[in-house]
């Protein structure tokens, strides 16, 4: 028997949580490492255009010392060049702004409302754009 995807029956609200869904991101878009690629600092897109941009890198946990392998494209990403001052700027889209949010915050999720005093747009805005039939850059609920 096949497996089946089973979707939420709640529709999201302001208060509902938020994030990037990698793994949907990565079974929807072969080229997801060249789009992040896009993302990262000038230092960090010239230090990975010299070197595969699958790498793995072991990261220690500062608050239980305990040692993963993660992506090391993702880990640059959100733990240096999302950290730039200038990687949200009030020009930038909203759907970009908020994705950009989640890099920036570790992928941490978060509500349109705390996105919108984050970005300067209204909740209801941000709602209507992330609940929508389009999934915009893999931004979803979070799943319970």
């Amino acid at each position: 028997m096949p497996d089946l995807k089973r979707f939420s029956l709640i529709k999201p609200t302001p208060q509902t949580p938020f994030h990037i869904d990698f793994d949907w991101w990565k079974s929807q878009d072969n080229n997801w490492r060249v789009y992040l690629f896009g993302y990262l600092c000038p230092e960090h897109q010239k230090a990975f255009s010299e070197s595969s941009l699958n790498i793995q890198i072991d990261w220690v946990d500062g608050e239980t010392a305990e040692v993963t392998t993660v992506d090391g494209l993702q880990h640059t990403l959100i733990t240096h060049c999302a950290r730039q001052p200038d990687f949200v700027t009030k020009n930038t889209s909203l759907v970009d702004a908020v994705f950009r949010i989640f890099l920036a915050n570790g992928n941490s999720p978060l509500t349109p409302e705390e996105l919108a005093k984050m970005i300067g747009r209204p909740p209801e805005t941000i709602l209507r754009t992330l609940a929508g039939t389009t999934i915009y850059k893999g931004i979803r609920p979070v799943q319970a």
